[in-house]
């Protein structure tokens, strides 16, 4: 989503709030400023993924990253369907 530019494979349909999530996580001091608004659901991630954490985008659509120091990293959108 470099420079407002949708991916080819990012539904049209989601980008706007795909880029409205990606806001709120570029504004994020802590991990906890994720908990608002309640839409994003913020929540830990399991198993293969243990160690990051995820917001919806939409009831497909994650935003799932990792909390360091610095901040989110490896921050990527993926299709849970």
């Amino acid at each position: 989503m470099y420079r407002g530019k949708r991916p080819k494979d990012l539904p049209a349909t989601i980008f706007a709030a795909a880029r409205r999530k990606l806001a709120y996580l570029d504004q994020a001091k802590d991990l906890g400023d994720l908990r608002a608004p309640p839409g994003n659901r913020l929540h830990p991630l399991l198993h293969d993924r243990t160690g990051q954490h995820a917001i919806w985008i939409n009831d497909q659509y994650r935003i799932c990253f990792r909390w360091t120091e610095a901040g989110p990293a490896e921050v990527e959108i993926v299709d849970y369907h």
